[in-house]
């Protein structure tokens, strides 16, 4: 479980830094250009944007699922960019990930894998034959009993609906104790109701853990009501930065209408970002 703050009463001290990131493959257009973001603890932040804007890239340049070009990105003052082999191994576990498609093993029961978000804490012969610590085990019961999978713990992945296996992926992601949450697209798969549902979900973990969230995520109307600041992307910028009551038809337009700036400025400007104060 993510440590406790030692910030002062009414101050959130910032978990995750992102200072000048690109990201470009090969030749083409980076993906990501010079791009800023500060992210604060028991936050959450949605990253909405039509496809291609980079947001999948961005979350995934965090955990170096994808290598960025240039840039530094910090949790809690480490560089992630600057990790290689165990070090990076050490500071991956620690960021928390959530995926559309949920990503379990469906052969498994829900309790193994669960426990498998403990894999980069235990060694190989205990991963191996399953043996995982007791208190691994009961931490496993607390966090299913808090979303309420716990009497699923041996049925099959593959036997569970989507909404229920999204829960299993947010508690295999809380099991490996991270200091922040990754959710790609954590709602595209599931019905209206079971998607605010998981919504709900994941901002109340993230009051009670005092655990930051970022989401990539397409449904606007989810990203205005259940998170705190809503991040707009566009070409690979950030266009709009700001509470979700800011969030006006006149940002929306830029976030999904606008062009390139390369055909609006001749002199290669990038799109103009809209800083709106936070209330």
């Amino acid at each position: 479980m993510a440590a406790a703050s030692s910030s002062s009463p009414g101050e959130l001290r910032s978990m995750l830094k992102i200072s000048n990131l690109v990201k470009s493959y090969g030749s083409d257009k980076p993906v990501l250009r010079n791009l800023d973001l500060t992210v604060p603890e028991r936050s959450v932040v949605s990253i909405i944007g039509a496809s291609g804007a980079g947001k999948s890239t961005l979350l995934r340049c965090i955990n170096r699922l994808v290598e960025p070009t240039s840039g530094d990105i910090e949790l809690n003052g480490v560089n992630l960019t600057r990790l290689q082999g165990r070090e990076l191994r050490t500071a991956r576990r620690r960021i928390g990930m959530i995926f559309q498609s949920f990503n379990l093993v469906d052969r498994l029961t829900v309790m193994e894998n669960v426990l498998s978000g403990r894999l980069g804490y235990v060694s190989f012969f205990r991963a191996a034959f399953r043996r995982f610590p007791q208190e691994d085990i009961d931490r496993a019961f607390h966090f299913m009993e808090r979303v309420g999978i716990a009497h699923y713990a041996n049925k099959r992945a593959d036997e569970l609906s989507g909404g229920e296996r999204q829960r299993v992926g947010v508690v295999r992601a809380l099991m490996q104790g991270p200091e922040i949450l990754l959710a790609d697209e954590p709602t595209a798969s599931l019905d209206p109701k079971t998607s605010e549902q998981i919504m709900a979900l994941l901002r109340s973990l993230s009051e009670e853990l005092a655990l930051p969230v970022l989401i990539n995520i397409h449904n606007v109307a989810e990203a205005k009501e259940y998170t705190d600041r809503i991040v707009g992307m566009r070409f690979g910028r950030i266009i709009f930065d700001g509470a979700p009551s800011t969030l006006d038809q006149a940002a929306m337009d830029q976030i999904y209408a606008g062009v390139p700036a390369e055909d609006r400025l001749a002199d290669g400007a990038g799109v103009q970002v809209l800083k709106v104060a936070s209330s």
